[in-house]
């Protein structure tokens, strides 16, 4: 089939924004990408770090009260002891 004359020129602007879309979408600028992946990473770590805070926090405070707690009851256990 033929095209007609006045759709033409439509058609050929429809394919180079198509085109345009493709590989505007597709190809994102290589200095981008390693920066977006850095700022993943970084967020990433951060989230890691703030959970090992928390478990150095708890583990810091079994040792400063543990050592008291099981001499409370050694204590305890050796009074109820005959």
């Amino acid at each position: 089939t033929q095209l007609s004359a006045a759709m033409a020129p439509r058609l050929a602007l429809a394919l180079a924004l198509l085109a345009a879309l493709c590989t505007g979408a597709g190809a994102a600028n290589p200095i981008r990408r390693v920066v977006t992946m850095l700022q993943d990473m970084q967020k990433k770590i951060e989230a890691e770090g703030e959970r090992d805070q928390e478990l150095f926090d708890k583990f810091m405070c079994y040792c400063q009260t543990g050592a008291g707690d099981l001499e409370k009851s050694i204590k305890a256990a050796e009074a109820k002891m005959p």
